[in-house]
């Protein structure tokens, strides 16, 4: 692993929230208390990202779909930019409720997306009348607000990562009901409980967030190379 506990620091991924918002079930990673905010323990931190590291670089070389959800506005970008470079999927404006548990539905939005989106490639919409070409445009453009990191995907992915427990929580709870493994950052303030792996750590901060994100980028990563180079020999043996 690239990262060490001492660039951990300098990122402030140690810095939980206020005392009083903390979330007792994160009691066991938590160090210390300093000035009315709670310091993670960046041992355990480090060991979590190992583990899960290790087991994205196992799941993907096993050819897993992956979901990155996070809709925090200074993480958004960062979200969309980490899912793209390891062909992953992505939710950073909102999650829509049945994103996962309804998937026929938002499925066919996806596919309304796409459609429109060839239509105005071919210039189509370009040769509609003005007012029709307008409105679907808009209509283009609000599905691509919020389903534009899903277009490629085509069933419910085999795990999800999730970064803001607390503003994702319904996210969480599809994750939960359809039995999805879900991989959570959290802060002091979120559940373990609800995660089924995870790591404690700042979730606010965006250097933070960017060195957990790249790790899970690289540990992707190696593990589609081992996929693909399988399924080279696979050809080449069949």
């Amino acid at each position: 692993m690239a990262t060490n506990i001492d660039e951990m620091v300098q990122v402030g991924m140690h810095f939980g929230h206020q005392v009083r918002k903390w979330n007792p079930k994160m009691a066991p990673y938590i160090y210390a208390e300093r000035n009315g905010i709670h310091i993670i323990d960046l041992i355990q931190t480090y060991y979590h990202l190992k583990r899960v590291s290790q087991y994205l670089t196992e799941s993907s070389s096993q050819g897993k779909k992956i979901l990155f959800v996070g809709t925090k506005k200074q993480a958004a970008r960062l979200i969309a930019k980490v899912a793209l470079q390891c062909d992953s999927f992505f939710v950073n404006q909102r999650w829509l409720g049945g994103m996962l548990t309804n998937w026929k539905t938002i499925k066919t939005s996806i596919d309304k997306l796409n459609q429109l989106e060839m239509r105005e490639n071919n210039g189509e919409l370009a040769s509609l009348p003005k007012k029709e070409a307008a409105a679907c445009k808009k209509e283009k453009d609000r599905l691509q607000k919020y389903l534009g990191g899903l277009k490629n995907m085509i069933s419910i992915p085999d795990i999800v990562i999730i970064i803001g427990q607390v503003e994702e929580i319904n996210a969480v709870r599809e994750c939960r009901k359809l039995g999805i493994k879900s991989i959570t950052i959290l802060d002091t303030d979120c559940n373990p409980a609800l995660a089924d792996l995870f790591i404690p750590a700042n979730d606010d901060s965006v250097a933070s967030l960017q060195i957990i994100l790249n790790e899970f980028l690289e540990a992707i990563n190696q593990g589609r190379k081992i996929f693909k180079e399988k399924q080279k020999k696979f050809k080449l043996n069949h």
